[in-house]
């Protein structure tokens, strides 16, 4: 996949505070802690390497002690030509193209998508969800209902966790991000405590995410830019066929078995197995409908 290189991005919808975080705890709750969340601080913690992400290792490279600030970063990602060169611009990149998606969507069932801003930071970030380390992985906080993530993530996700990654694997945890913020507006996150379990309402929720993020996946070619023009072009089978692997790598089973001692406890599943998290992926994609991710209304969640 590539971005149309005409195409304007709108970097309003970052905020970059790389080099500035404040680590600490984040407070768990439905939907508080994103894609993988509260099971990567954990698996990670007790596999001694929890603490911090390595910095400046290709997503931006921004190390832990150097600022950026947004103003930077504006004037670094203008084009979709510079979402094919620069990493981080691709992360505005699609940004721009999901919120975009929820734009029209909320607009053709007669509501009013409120525009989340995600925040780039390194080390650690301050919320009202709590502070947190980059240890927990890419996180919304329905509190100020924002999107969180260090972007060295992505490289954790591949050396730890196995993952092939590339841009669309990006995409999709970005996506699911902002399912959950999807989810906060609509109310959907109210319905969910902190109960965990197969078939819990953590899981629940995780997976209409995948869901949310695979119908995104499916319009991706066509959401337009503020020009009109769309911003993402030649999505591959390949580009599909990443994410899903991402989807399940960070299942909770895999995460149980590979990286967390061998054993699976499905009685502490709070994000859905692997191969559930790939069909909820793909329901969203085949169908490009969110309509058709409701997950809280089946009792084959896969």
């Amino acid at each position: 996949m590539q971005f149309n290189e005409n195409a304007e991005l709108d970097t309003s919808q970052v905020n970059d505070q790389r080099g500035g975080g404040v680590g600490g705890r984040v407070a768990l709750g439905g939907g508080g802690l994103g894609i993988v969340g509260v099971i990567i601080y954990f698996v990670l913690s007790q596999l001694g390497g929890g603490a911090e992400l390595p910095t400046g290792s290709g997503f931006g490279d921004v190390g832990q002690n150097q600022q950026v600030g947004s103003e930077a970063i504006k004037e670094k990602c203008r084009t979709g030509a510079d979402a094919n060169r620069e990493s981080d611009c691709r992360a505005v990149a699609f940004i721009n193209s999901i919120q975009g998606y929820w734009t029209d969507q909320f607009a053709r069932s007669g509501r009013t998508y409120q525009q989340a801003q995600t925040n780039f930071f390194s080390g650690g970030v301050q919320t009202r969800c709590g502070n947190a380390t980059s240890a927990v992985g890419p996180f919304y906080c329905p509190a100020d209902g924002q999107v969180y993530i260090d972007l060295n993530f992505y490289q954790e996700l591949r050396q730890k966790f196995g993952a092939e990654g590339g841009p669309f694997v990006e995409a999709y945890i970005l996506a699911h991000e902002y399912g959950h913020h999807v989810q906060n507006l609509l109310g959907t996150s109210d319905r969910v405590g902190q109960e965990a379990g197969p078939t819990s309402g953590s899981v629940r929720l995780e997976l209409q995410a995948d869901c949310y993020a695979g119908a995104w996946a499916n319009h991706a070619q066509s959401v337009p830019t503020a020009s009109g023009r769309p911003l993402i072009t030649g999505v591959t089978q390949e580009d599909v066929d990443a994410a899903l692997d991402a989807a399940a790598r960070i299942g909770d089973d895999y995460i149980q078995s590979e990286l967390g001692g061998g054993q699976v406890d499905t009685t502490q599943f709070t994000h859905g197995s692997s191969a559930q998290r790939q069909k909820w992926y793909t329901t969203g994609y085949d169908t490009g409908d969110p309509a058709r991710c409701d997950t809280f209304g089946t009792d084959n969640l896969g």
